[in-house]
Order: structure tokens, then sequence, then C-alpha cells
């Protein structure tokens, strides 16, 4: 499939990974465990499981631009959307023929995203739409939004929420890229100036939209990091080949016994997020929507994801300052995700929610007051 294209030209990104996820889908690797009705292969969760193993071991591209897509929108779909939802999404979303992008967060509404005030008031058989979005990955190359609006502003902010799917080329639609840290722009702002909806792109009742929300978020804390951790383990091999290179100083390196041992630790903890893992793809299989244990999957992901990308500066050494590359050491790319791990502990629910909701949902600890 040849190298991906440079950082930061979205447009040739997007084209990298649809043209791969094409030929994913024309080879039958595509929505393993998706009905088949609708384009996938109708298999058990846990085979998806062994094929991302074997995916990751063969170090294939990373499907990036359409992570929503797969991994929050489609599942949603498949658990709470209409047949003709069904029929008209998922397909397209396997094939790579389209992309999706998160509407959820907002300026006043981030970690409290049942505060949010994006309107949708009902105008016969359409919603019109007026609010602002915030931290919607990779919006500007999508062609869909999971858009979460209020339809019903009396209501109790748990109770007048709706799911909407939206396409992002309707009038009224702008989208702001949004220059971030590591000099990319990954995340956009959506404004939103009365744009028309139509009610049959309501995925559940109106009204209902905070309970298919956390179907969402459970997918997205759960089962859509499973990826990303058997990815762990090739940043680990990554480790022990920096370890030994010897590029920091002498006292910090392979030799040490305080590296070795944060090593150990760190593959003993990426195995045990692993178990956790699959427990969560088990209960999935068995239920049909993630465990409530995928909270405590996405906390302590996100926490490994900056403990390794830490341990990585400090063994690369004194030319990290300088993202000075050294010989078989990419520093600009260990810079990169260092700079991108410290986002996992506030996207998808930052840690405070996420120790919330373990202790509320998992350990069955009274609320906060």
């Amino acid at each position: 499939h040849g190298p991906p294209p440079p950082s930061g030209d979205w447009p040739a990104r997007r084209k990298y990974d649809t043209a791969w996820q094409g030929k994913l889908f024309d080879a039958g690797y595509a929505g393993l465990a998706w009905p088949a009705a609708f384009g996938g292969r109708g298999l058990p969760v846990t085979q998806q499981l062994v094929y991302l193993e074997e995916y990751a071991r063969a170090d294939a591209p990373y499907i990036g631009v359409n992570f929503v897509g797969l991994m929050h929108a489609g599942p949603t779909l498949i658990a709470e959307g209409s047949d003709e939802q069904r029929r008209t999404h998922l397909p397209r979303i396997l094939k790579g023929d389209a992309v999706w992008c998160q509407g959820f967060s907002e300026p006043d509404a981030g970690s409290d995203l049942a505060s949010l005030r994006t309107r949708a008031e009902r105008d016969g058989d359409h919603y019109v739409v007026s609010g602002q979005k915030i931290w919607s990955t990779r919006a500007h190359v999508a062609d869909y939004c999971e858009l979460l609006v209020r339809t019903d502003p009396d209501a109790p902010r748990h109770k007048g929420i709706s799911w909407l799917i939206l396409e992002m080329d309707r009038p009224g639609v702008e989208v702001r890229p949004m220059r971030t840290l590591d000099g990319e722009s990954h995340f956009c702002e959506l404004f939103l100036d009365r744009v028309r909806v139509p009610v049959g792109n309501r995925v559940g009742e109106e009204n209902d939209g905070w309970r298919v929300t956390n179907v969402t978020l459970r997918f997205e804390r759960g089962t859509a990091f499973a990826q990303h951790i058997i990815l762990l383990r090739s940043q680990l091999r990554k480790l022990v080949g920096l370890a030994r290179a010897g590029h920091a100083s002498r006292e910090y390196g392979w030799g040490s016994d305080e590296v070795r041992a944060q090593l150990g630790r760190l593959e003993a903890s990426v195995e045990a997020l692993w178990r956790m893992t699959q427990m969560c793809i088990a209960e999935a299989e068995r239920t049909g929507a993630p465990a409530q244990f995928g909270s405590a999957v996405k906390l302590r992901y996100s926490e490994l994801s900056q403990e390794i990308a830490t341990l990585a500066l400090r063994l690369v050494g004194r030319p990290i300052v300088g993202r000075t590359d050294l010989p078989g050491v990419p520093t600009a790319e260990v810079v990169r995700e260092f700079l991108w791990s410290l986002q996992y502990t506030i996207a998808a629910g930052t840690s405070q929610i996420q120790r919330n909701l373990i202790a509320e949902r998992i350990l069955g600890l009274p609320k906060g007051r």
C-alpha cells in the first residue's frame, strides 16, 4: 500500500486510509463481527480480536481517519439504528466510501456532556439545528457526524437529548481546524447555523439520545481501544530497542536495573489491560454492548500510553530536545507520540470522569454530591 502521506496532509491521509479500507473489504477483512447483511462477516467478536492481533503483528496501516465510523458510529448503528440506517451507512463505512466524525463535546460541555446546548427544533420532517461543537476529530475530511442535540430544553438535562446523523455538506455547517501542540490539526470546531437535518436521521427515539450516547461511549471506552492496546505491544518492543541502543546516558539504558524494571512493569500492565479488554469483548459478544469495564480499560490505557511515551523520551536522551534523528531512531516521531499521548487522559471522558464511573457503576459506591 506504500508509506503514509506526510503529517498534516489530511486530504491525502483520507485518500490513503480509505483506499486501504477498501482493500481490506475486498479481501474479506472488514467488519468481521458486523452483520453479514450489511457487508460484514457475521463472525464472533472474539474472532475479530485474533484478527487484530495478527494485523498488528504484520505492522499493517492504522486506519485513523475513519476511527469514529468504524469504532463508534458503526457499532452504535448496529445496536440502535433502524434497518434503513444500517443499510445506508454500514456498507459505506466498511468499504471506505464514507468517513465519520463526532459532534459531542461543546465549549461548555466537555466532561459534563449532559449540559450540551446545541438546539434542534422540530420543523415538520426536519430538525433545525444551531450550536457549536469542539474537539471534532478529523471533521475537516468527514462526510457524516454523529451529533448530539437538545430537542427538549425544558426536560431534565439527561432527558431532552437526541442522537442525529448529520451530513457534513449541508448548508449552515462550518468546520474550522484547530492547530494542536504537535503542530497538526487533528481536531476541529464545528459551527451549525440553522442546519436542516431530516427526522429520519435520528437514531433512537426523540429525547432518548442520552441512552444511545452511553452505548456509543461504551464502545468508545471499551472495544474501540482493542487495536490501540495491541499497538502498545509494538511500542514496548521499540522501547526495548531504544534501551539497548544506548542513546541515553550510560546510567539510563539497558544496563540500568531501573529501566529493566520499568519495562517489566509496563509489559505486565499491557498484558493485564489486554485481558480486561478480552473480558469486555466477551461481554459484548454475549449482550451486544460492551461491559461497564470499558471505563477502566480507557483509564488504564491512557495512563499506560503516557508512561510508555515518557520512558521513550528518557531513553532517547538529550537529542530529543532538538528532535535530531539518531541512527534507527525517528526522534521526531518519539516526540510526536509523547505530545499526542497527553490527550488520552482527556479524550473520551477525562480520567476524573472515568474514576467516577468506575466508582459508581462498577464498585457500586454512592454518587458524589
